[in-house]
């Protein structure tokens, strides 16, 4: 399989949120996605838009996307490299092209200066899981995650 890897552009806004919708209904969280074309378009191609978007394709037909920025480390004193999603359509996933598109986020991560590229993945994913373990990925156990959004978010803003 030859997959072509690119940077998104605004005109791919719509199928970034097919994308990001056909992920959250994997992910049995489809009620949670909130966001527009016009939501996309805004935050991921304004010109101080702080999250970059790929698409891969496969005969011109995107299969994939990933959305990633660039975070900070304090100890290594440099930047990472965040994914925020990868999906490939369920038809394509054991193709190679979801390790193609996390090496084309590697070699960013590298000719950046990044120190680190980094993700989550949740609990029960195995597939995922064992995937990224059989390419060298390290889970990160003794950290937490926390979160704070919608209405807990504004409460303690406001406090």
């Amino acid at each position: 399989m030859s997959l072509h890897i690119r940077p998104a552009r605004p005109d791919d806004a719509a199928q970034i949120l097919t994308f990001i919708t056909e992920l959250a209904d994997y992910e049995k969280a489809r009620h949670e996605v909130i966001a527009s074309v016009a939501d996309i378009e805004r935050t991921l191609f304004a010109p101080q838009a702080s999250a970059q978007a790929l698409i891969g394709s496969y005969n011109d037909r995107p299969i994939g996307f990933a959305v990633y920025f660039f975070s900070y480390s304090t100890w290594l004193g440099c930047n990472g490299l965040y994914l925020e999603d990868l999906y490939i359509t369920p038809e394509h996933r054991g193709t190679g092209a979801g390790k193609q598109m996390l090496k084309y986020l590697a070699r960013q991560a590298c000719d950046n200066g990044c120190g680190r590229f980094e993700w989550s993945v949740l609990d029960w994913n195995e597939p995922a899981i064992r995937f990224y373990e059989s390419i060298g990925a390290q889970p990160q156990n003794e950290w937490v995650r926390y979160r704070m959004e919608g209405n807990a978010l504004k409460a303690f803003a406001e406090s």
